[in-house]
Parts: C-alpha cells; structure tokens; sequence
C-alpha cells in the first residue's frame, strides 16, 4: 500500500469531518450569500477534482 493512493481519501475524510458543522454555514451566510455560493461551489470543484484524480478520471 502506497501512502499516496491513499493520501487524497484521507484528505476527502479529513475536510468532510470538519466542514459538516452548522457553524461553517452560519459562518458563510453572515458573509454573505455570493461569497457563500462562491465558497460552495469552490469546495464542490475541489471536491470533484480531488474524485477525479483517485479515479484516474
């Protein structure tokens, strides 16, 4: 087993531990929404660049 196969799953159950809190969107919102949907939808890119790279996609 190779700790770079599995460094981004470990980076995938890292982020969805600690940005699943209602804080985080309470956070977003008194920011603002655009600056909430920017947020939401760079965590989403990030999230399906970091899918396609394990998957070799």
């Amino acid at each position: 087993m190779t700790t770079k196969k599995y460094f981004p799953l470990a980076i995938i159950a890292f982020l969805s531990t600690t940005l699943m809190s209602c804080e985080l969107i309470e956070g977003i919102f008194k920011a603002g929404v655009w600056t909430g949907v920017i947020v939401v939808v760079l965590v989403l890119a990030l999230i399906i660049w970091l899918i396609s790279r394990i998957f070799g996609g």
